[in-house]
């Protein structure tokens, strides 16, 4: 029981690690000045609000806002090997596995048992304790 949990635990576990180890993610910060205003992970960082002038006769001067992006890359080059990439030989083992596990499970015909819907008749008299006879 206690070995059934083990093992399920460490599964969970080694694949959990498998996830965070390829997880790719970006995290926004937006600074107005020195100030930080908003950070989010996954999705667009707020900004401060400060309304910017669409008017071409105004001259625009430079903001003081700054976007800060940091991209953490997961791991990306996982070894995925396919049937090519083996030698004949450990292809030849892995197809005659295949095959031979696929016919091990073979079904039997299927049986017709003709009485299988009829109920014995009710017992009146129980000859064996009638006669007491009895099979040892």
């Amino acid at each position: 029981m206690i070995k059934k949990a083990l093992h399920k635990l460490g599964s969970a576990l080694m694949a959990l690690v498998v996830l965070l180890s390829t997880l790719s993610f970006t995290v926004e910060s937006h600074y107005c000045g020195d100030h930080l205003v908003d950070v989010a992970v996954f999705t667009k960082a707020k900004k401060c609000g400060t309304p910017l002038d669409t008017d071409k006769n105004v001259v625009l001067k430079k903001s003081c806002c700054k976007d800060v992006v940091k991209i953490i890359k997961g791991q990306d080059k996982l070894k995925l090997n396919s049937f090519n990439d083996l030698d004949v030989a450990n292809q030849f083992l892995i197809t005659s596995f295949v095959f031979t596990y696929f016919h091990l499970f073979e079904s039997l015909p299927k049986q017709i048992i003709p009485h299988k819907n009829y109920s014995p008749p009710n017992l009146v008299i129980d000859y064996q304790v009638l006669h007491d006879v009895f099979v040892i």
